[in-house]
């Protein structure tokens, strides 16, 4: 197909505007978290994919943390389990925790690599379990509100004591792509699962990333739940817990929000919340000013003129 010369320059453009940030992140680690919605659709996971290619092209750093929620419910179900969220997560039982496996390790993980091959990318599947990558605790039963008189026992869900970053360096040193599932087991082997959110915050803490991306079925963090125009072009942490307590972010926005403090605070540079319904979302988050969804920071004065443009 021939480019006219309008296209040309259009491109031409792109690419020196693009410039800057691609010598600013190249070498640098990105963590990438999707959301198993993505998965239930074969062209935005491709999208996805193709997407996260042309960062590991450019000599970005990249570590995909992948969900896979909306197939564990479809399994589990017709397994004869009945799915319970409490807060935004999931009550996993002893046959449940079975079915995350199967789909988390096997289904969605399989998937991802297939594409990843497909793109020219070296990718290899982990879980939380190689190599004591994640190394958790079965999360006793607790109370939601200090004013609830019970308690809620999540069951096989686990909270993180610590990530051993070894496995995923090794990878990363040799040019490969690590594509971790975020089922965990605690120090006698019992399997765990734990929110992929979670997981992706405390590994991106952990390789101290310059980016975490978390992809979602929201264009961003909405000032208004209501209306999917209202996404906020960018936060700190303290206006992030004033909307968390004016009941502003709930259900699964809230394992989000803990997710995206605990990066943060653990020394995450910028935690970025997108679609992976937009077009080019995460190319166009990364390589332009104007970004597509919520770019989250400690402190919004330390943002630079540009950076506070809203989104485009």
């Amino acid at each position: 197909m021939m480019m006219h010369r309008a296209d040309q320059l259009a491109t031409i453009r792109a690419l020196r505007a693009a410039a800057p940030y691609i010598r600013l992140y190249k070498g640098k680690i990105f963590v990438v978290k999707a959301g198993g919605a993505v998965f239930g659709d074969a062209a935005q996971t491709r999208s996805l994919i193709e997407q996260i290619a042309i960062l590991h092209s450019l000599g970005v750093r990249v570590v995909m943390v992948h969900g896979g929620g909306p197939q564990l419910t479809e399994v589990t179900e017709a397994m004869g389990v009945p799915t319970r969220m409490i807060a935004g997560r999931r009550v996993t039982d002893e046959k449940a925790i079975d079915a995350t496996s199967m789909v988390l390790n096997g289904l969605i993980n399989t998937r991802i690599l297939s594409i990843c091959r497909d793109q020219g990318i070296d990718a290899v599947g982990l879980s939380g379990v190689d190599a004591g990558l994640v190394i958790a605790h079965r999360r006793p039963p607790v109370k939601l509100k200090p004013t609830d008189t019970e308690t809620v026992d999540y069951g096989f869900v686990g909270d993180i004591d610590r990530i051993d970053t070894t496995v995923i360096r090794k990878h990363l040193d040799n040019g490969l792509m690590p594509v971790i599932s975020p089922l965990s087991a605690d120090e006698r082997g019992q399997l765990l699962n734990i929110n992929a959110d979670t997981v992706a915050a405390a590994i991106g803490a952990a390789l101290e990333a310059e980016k975490l991306i978390l992809c979602t079925g929201a264009p961003g963090i909405l000032d208004n739940v209501a209306d999917s125009g209202s996404v906020v072009s960018y936060i700190d942490l303290a206006a992030l817990k004033r909307m968390r307590d004016e009941g502003k972010i709930v259900n699964g926005m809230l394992p989000k929000a803990k997710a995206i403090e605990d990066a943060i605070r653990g020394g995450v540079r910028r935690v970025h919340v997108i679609s992976y319904a937009a077009p080019d979302g995460i190319l166009t988050e990364v390589f332009t000013n104007e970004g597509t969804g919520t770019l989250i920071v400690a402190d919004t004065k330390a943002l630079t003129p540009a950076e506070q443009q809203p989104a485009g």
